[in-house]
């Protein structure tokens, strides 16, 4: 399979799981850390737009606070992610300063992803970082989240903003150099897997679960690939102690495990939006707007609402219905349905005035919207 996925992305995200992060148990990193800040800095020096999900911040905390063992309550792993998380900020910025690049700190849950109005301000919030040169800097929201914290969480983590900034790919640095037919731990003919389809059934096998962790938690990474395939990304799961290893993947160095999604991304996206999402009311939209969705590509704007059904929060799902009641599409929809009532037939300029803030000048951007 081809590497040209990687050498056109554009946009990326860059996962660095808590193996590579740690030093052997004693904190953070910090050459490791100084050295792929490097390369990511290189990166974007040739215009790639880079997010970047780090792990770490647990071990960190416990460096901080003096704990020689993790602990088991749930409770002191959280105070031990919340004084941690001040350390891994620290270090990131302070290395991506020196490049001129300012960081911004993004703490999620899976919670914030699954809730579509948090989704659509997640989102809005990356992207607009992304304009401005920022390079966020995301981590699981540890010190809030009531589950277990599980090794592995941030690949899936990784996977989702992914999904959710609509990135060309998905790159997963661990201590392994990828994926193996075989633990290369335990078997001397274990071979590199160098490419395979993201959903094909036959490379979870091989990940295998050998245990808590896993195969080297390979395990997840490889569902990682799986779930960010769902959006059109490519994944790659490499070394990150391999030299340069993120400028010569996007030079096209043949590394790692390289996991592809079986669709464009545009039809990825919108496949999953139509066939996993249902509908929480109706915008009823005249022949104009009609002719702009399906015949130009376009986004729905207010102007060619004529009414709006249903209850509904900033994005939920809508059916776009024409007015003889047939449904013409579905998307996202960034206002609410109290606030689309207000703005309907009106000019997008006008929603500043009327609402007192513009969240988007479309009702459902074109990235969002699927037609049936």
């Amino acid at each position: 399979m081809s590497r040209q996925a990687l050498t056109n992305a554009k946009r990326i995200v860059i996962k660095i799981g808590s193996a590579l992060l740690t030093n052997d148990g004693a904190g953070l990193d910090k050459h490791g850390i100084a050295n792929w800040v490097d390369q990511i800095a290189a990166l974007k020096q040739q215009g790639l737009e880079v997010i970047l999900v780090s792990s770490g911040s647990v071990a960190e905390g416990m460096t901080r606070l003096g704990w020689g063992k993790r602990p088991n309550a749930l409770h002191e792993l959280q105070a031990a992610a919340a004084v941690g998380q001040m350390g891994l900020v620290q270090c990131y910025e302070a290395n991506f300063s020196r490049h001129e690049y300012l960081t911004a700190q993004v703490l999620l849950t899976h919670a914030d992803l699954s809730n579509r109005a948090r989704y659509l301000n997640a989102r809005s919030t990356l992207r607009t970082l992304l304009d401005l040169g920022v390079v966020p800097i995301i981590n699981e929201n540890d010190t809030v989240i009531t589950d277990e914290i599980r090794f592995g969480d941030n690949d899936t983590l990784g996977a989702l903003v992914a999904n959710l900034v609509e990135a060309d790919a998905l790159v997963i640095l661990t201590d392994q150099d990828g994926l193996f037919t075989a633990d290369p731990r335990q078997d001397k003919n274990a071979k590199l897997i160098e490419s395979a389809r993201a959903e094909d059934p036959v490379i979870q096998t091989m990940a295998g679960d050998g245990g808590a962790l896993g195969r080297g938690g390979m395990i997840t990474k490889v569902r990682a690939g799986r779930l960010a395939a769902r959006s059109g990304a490519c994944s790659v799961i490499v070394g990150g102690r391999i030299e340069n290893v993120l400028t010569r993947l996007f030079d096209g160095e043949i590394l790692g495990t390289l996991l592809i999604s079986d669709q464009a991304p545009m039809a990825a996206r919108k496949q999953w939006i139509a066939g996993h999402l249902q509908t929480r009311g109706e915008v009823i939209i005249d022949d104009g707007a009609i002719n702009a969705l399906t015949q130009g590509g376009k986004s729905l704007l207010p102007v060619g609402v004529v009414a709006v059904n249903g209850s509904f929060g900033r994005g939920e799902v809508v059916a776009l219905v024409n007015q003889k009641g047939e449904t013409v599409a579905k998307g996202l929809i960034n206002y609410t349905s109290q606030e689309a009532q207000k703005i309907l037939k009106k000019d997008s300029k006008e929603i500043t005035n009327i609402l007192g803030y513009m969240d988007a000048p479309e009702l459902v951007h074109r990235d969002n919207l699927v037609l049936v």
